[in-house]
């Protein structure tokens, strides 16, 4: 039973050690050395893809901290003051990476740093208060904020680096589930002839998103895993329904609507696998929106034939759809 198998538990499958956290058997890598060093490597690592995927002008210089207080603290608007908000949550993880930085090089010149430095202390005060701000930021698409991403570089300051890479595998580890929940729902409310081919087109690219998110850009097997996610992904964004006949006005605007709904999962799972952050409530959004969809479909099926023709629908009032039906427990958090 998968269920039977402890939490952490390492493995080599097909030359390549993983790791199992909740279902899933997470490409696995050596934890660096917990020393102020690789943490300087890390938060930087972290910070730098931290604003790789938040809302575009919120880098902002550490030396512009108390501009950027000021600006904030000022600020009555409430639209103004949540994006003066986000901008100095980048002032302070900006600072904080200076001051750590500079600590680092201290410790390289044979300066003991003690646990109760006050500039040590001060660098997770600038992290603190930035967490805080976390859910002012938005995701660059616009989705809602990804506090769990905000959070990574205070984890790496404030945990031993084996915890915080324990701490990765979980988070993969729902990442992975939210990619599997949102395609689950897309295969069900595809199904219609229309849209024939893409349950295998969704499934292909859903198992690359989910490579994507477990892989490190210094993996050796980058190159293929990342080409995959985008051949696969544009592949599925790309699909067309073969040429019909003439359809009714009606039937080509739910045709649309179903072309709409397939790229807007693309681009949602995307969003997931490359933040490696399940972002649950903007993949919640999207399965109600799946099953909005599917349940048109049997409200399309059940709509009297035009004249002259007869009705041989396969789908009664009354019957469901053949498919189980994605419901909340698709994202329930392991």
């Amino acid at each position: 039973m998968v269920d039977d198998i402890p939490i952490g538990t390492r493995r080599v499958i097909e030359g390549r050690e993983r790791v199992y956290y909740y279902g899933y058997w997470i490409r696995a890598y050596d934890v660096p050395e917990n020393s102020l060093e690789e943490k300087k490597r890390l938060i930087q690592a972290l910070t730098r893809r931290l604003f790789n995927h938040v809302e575009h002008g919120i880098n902002v210089p550490g030396e512009r901290l108390e501009e950027a207080r000021r600006a904030f603290d000022s600020e009555e608007d409430p639209a103004r003051r949540r994006v003066k908000g986000a901008m100095l949550a980048g002032a302070l993880f900006n600072r904080a990476t200076q001051v750590f930085t500079k600590l680092v090089e201290i410790q390289a010149l044979g300066v003991e740093i003690r646990p109760d430095n006050e500039l040590l202390r001060q660098c997770g005060e600038y992290l603190k208060e930035a967490l805080s701000l976390g859910r002012l930021v938005l995701h660059r698409s616009g989705e809602e904020g990804i506090d769990e991403l905000w959070g990574e570089p205070f984890k790496a300051f404030a945990f031993p680096i084996q915890d915080f890479y324990e701490s990765r595998y979980v988070k993969i580890a729902q990442t992975m589930h939210a990619i599997d929940a949102m395609g689950e729902a897309l295969r069900h409310a595809l199904t219609a002839p229309e849209f024939d081919g893409i349950p295998e087109l969704v499934s292909a690219f859903t198992e690359a998103a989910k490579a994507k998110c477990e892989t490190l850009r210094t993996d050796a097997d980058l190159f293929e895993v990342w080409t995959t996610f985008v051949v696969t992904g544009e592949a599925l964004a790309g699909f067309r329904p073969a040429p019909t006949s003439a359809l009714a006005q009606q039937d080509e605007r739910w045709m649309e609507d179903g072309l709409a709904l397939l790229r807007a999962g693309q681009g949602l799972i995307s969003d997931v696998a490359r933040a490696r952050v399940p972002m649950p409530k903007s993949a919640a959004a999207f399965i109600e929106r799946c099953e909005a969809f599917r349940a048109s479909r049997s409200r399309r099926s059940r709509r009297p034939p035009p004249p002259g023709v007869s009705d041989d629908a396969s789908v009664q009032p009354g019957r469901d759809l053949p498919g189980e039906r994605p419901g909340d427990e698709l994202l329930e958090a392991h």
